[in-house]
């Protein structure tokens, strides 16, 4: 058995180990790069080399985080911003939804690899991290609705910001929204359609009861999601809410 599929049992099995015990347990099982296989770098899952290769999105649109190319100045908003804002106040996405974070995000995804999500929580914070990015006080998770969570299990957007609220010292809000339509997956889509699809799909059940709220999800495409879930925040009394996403696509 690798080392990561070892410790991901083990931690689903001991959902509450603490640091102690994390630590003891990495010194029997040693973070493994789950792209090549070689000896992780910094206490995370991935090598040095793999690291390092990771497609960063650092040149995005200066609202959305869409990539833009490389001669667009720094700040620029794309196309689709430059017609209309959306709701939320920044978009802060850490990759470009290209190989390998289509793996790592289905893996996290739809296969149940929780040690993926952790990862992927792991670099999110370190990107934000080296951008210096104005830290929210909730970190909260687009919800799934209860149909899907008891076919999945998890929530892969709960299971990274597990990861990262912990890094940043940011506690994650599980409770205040809940997701009340059983929308049909997104990916399958137009753009309009997918605007139409999430609308009404998000539910504050209480006021998170802060001013800075940023929504964590794994991948944003149009934005749909993410933009309908801010405007029901802000109208409940959040002032501003950021968006903070794994992978960004193109």
């Amino acid at each position: 058995m690798r080392a990561s599929a070892s410790r991901k049992s083990v931690r689903l099995i001991h959902p509450v180990l603490g640091k102690t015990a994390e630590g003891l347990l990495r010194g029997f099982y040693p973070p493994t790069c789950v792209l090549c296989g070689g000896a992780g770098q910094g206490g995370l899952d991935l090598c040095a080399a793999c690291l390092a290769e990771l497609p960063t999105n650092r040149h995005g649109c200066g609202r959305c985080g869409l990539p833009l190319p490389a001669e667009r100045p720094p700040g620029s908003l794309c196309g689709a911003c430059q017609r209309r804002l959306p709701p939320y106040a920044v978009c802060h996405a850490a990759f470009r939804y290209e190989e390998p974070l289509p793996n790592l995000v289905t893996g996290a995804k739809f296969r149940g690899r929780l040690n993926l999500a952790r990862l992927l929580g792991q670099c999110l914070a370190r990107e934000l991290g080296e951008r210096a990015v104005e830290l929210p006080e909730r970190i909260l998770p687009v919800p799934l609705h209860a149909r899907r969570l008891r076919e999945r299990g998890y929530n892969q957007a709960l299971e990274i910001a597990r990861a990262l609220g912990p890094e940043l010292g940011i506690p994650v809000d599980r409770r205040s929204c809940v997701r009340v339509l059983a929308t049909s997956p997104q990916a399958e889509l137009a753009r309009q359609a997918r605007r139409r699809n999430v609308r009404g799909a998000f539910r504050v059940l209480r006021p998170p009861g802060v001013a800075r709220v940023a929504i964590l999800d794994d991948v944003v495409t149009t934005g749909s999601t993410v933009s309908e879930l801010t405007r029901v925040l802000l109208k409940s009394g959040v002032e501003r809410v950021d968006v903070w996403a794994v992978a960004r696509t193109p």
